[in-house]
């Protein structure tokens, strides 16, 4: 089992930095709340300094997302849409204890994180065009159908479990009360992604390591010429 981004992807986005965390072994008793509460303190700094909208980061996927005929004040990448909520209600929702942590890095970086159930991923995953042929689940259990050359996360039965790339994750494999095993997925794509997409990943997996002693995360950093971690061994 992999992840892996297609060729094409990388020739099309040379400026694409990208790095996935291995977890094994998690649960939802965790309490990560000193690391989340000084990701979102660094989020909220973001925020005063100026609008989330010019940040360098997000404007770097407005400009990819624009490209792909994706309207980026419809769609908005995963970071800027968790800036706008902290701007709006002042905190974070709270939804899984990885999830938060997660959520709350992705905040503080201004780059998209995304925490996927492995168990629920058929075969390798892998960053790629849609074909027109792939079925998502959204959160509201409706099936929906990727339309040809939209940029997913699609597993070997066909299933997108991300759309509009980092716009939205599937609700098939979203992080529940009993996942165990997680891949930990950020992609960025302004100048200096690819050292702070391995620093902000490095970071994580250090707060991953302290919320639940004895996990140990594995961190690659994926390149065109080395496109794929193994999930499993």
């Amino acid at each position: 089992m992999r992840f892996r981004h297609a060729p094409g992807i990388w020739a099309d986005h040379p400026t694409l930095a990208a790095g996935a965390l291995v977890v094994d072994g998690i649960d939802d008793e965790a309490a990560p709340d000193d690391a989340v509460g000084r990701y979102v303190g660094r989020a909220r700094a973001l925020l005063e300094a100026g609008p989330a909208s010019a940040l360098p980061q997000l404007r770097a996927w407005r400009r990819t997302f624009a490209a792909m005929g994706v309207k980026p004040t419809q769609y908005r990448c995963a970071a800027e849409s968790l800036l706008r909520r902290l701007a709006k209600d002042a905190t974070l929702p709270r939804i899984h204890p990885l999830v938060d942590l997660c959520n709350a890095a992705s905040a503080a970086a201004a780059i998209p994180v995304a925490a996927l159930d492995r168990d629920r991923v058929k075969g390798d995953l892998e960053v790629r065009r849609a074909r027109g042929d792939e079925t998502y689940a959204s959160f509201t259990g409706d099936v929906e159908r990727p339309a040809p050359g939209e940029v997913i996360f699609a597993d070997e039965a066909g299933e997108a479990h991300a759309r509009r790339w980092t716009y939205k994750q599937s609700g098939t494999s979203i992080v529940r009360p009993e996942t165990r095993d997680v891949l930990i997925v950020s992609e960025a794509l302004h100048a200096g992604a690819a050292a702070d997409v391995e620093a902000l990943l490095t970071a994580l997996a250090a707060d991953v390591t302290r919320t639940w002693p004895g996990v140990t995360p594995r961190l690659t950093m994926l390149t065109s010429a080395q496109p794929a971690v193994e999930l499993t061994g």
